[in-house]
């Protein structure tokens, strides 16, 4: 067993990239403050394949150096638009048919691990603040507001794990990795 080198791997160029079927999911920024978070969504975002982040409220937008280094380039290679809202977002989203799936802890939320998403569906995943999470307005309009089950003393994760864990999720429960 050997650690393959960057040519191994066979990298899309940022074209090529820009070029290929999407996932069929956008990722939904609700008034992130941390630009470090900012990057990691893309460079996951990037990695999974998403259609399109929105960067909403507060947000950072590129180019920003701190979004950057973590990022690594992924502002390049991922769509992105900036909504002054996040209604806004959710809205132009539910007109081009996406399902609003927000990442909270709310009384009727349905454990990640139970969702079973439509296979022939569209998904826009919202994460919200660092501090106060997805707002009321916003969990208001979600189709679904999904949960990533805890066993320790926090209840809480990062964004960018949050962020990691759910497309993941997705993505193998949507069979995208099979194709």
């Amino acid at each position: 067993m050997k650690k393959l080198s960057i040519e191994e791997l066979d990298r899309l160029s940022v074209e090529e990239y820009k070029e290929t079927k999407k996932s069929p999911i956008c990722l939904v920024l609700d008034n992130i403050r941390s630009l470090n978070n900012v990057g990691s969504a893309f460079r996951t975002g990037d990695a999974f394949r998403v259609e399109k982040i929105y960067l909403c409220g507060i947000t950072g937008k590129p180019p920003h150096r701190d979004i950057q280094k973590t990022a690594l380039g992924a502002t390049e290679s991922v769509e992105w638009e900036y909504c002054l809202n996040t209604l806004q977002a959710i809205h132009k989203l539910k007109a081009e048919g996406y399902q609003i799936c927000a990442f909270e802890q709310v009384d009727q939320s349905t454990y990640l691990n139970e969702f079973t998403p439509d296979p022939e569906g569209k998904f826009a995943l919202i994460f919200g603040n660092e501090v106060f999470g997805v707002e009321d307005d916003v969990i208001k309009e979600c189709d679904q507001v999904l949960e990533i089950p805890q066993l320790g003393t926090k209840h809480s994760l990062n964004i960018s794990v949050t962020l990691g864990i759910a497309l993941w999720d997705l993505m193998v429960k949507l069979r995208q990795f099979n194709q």
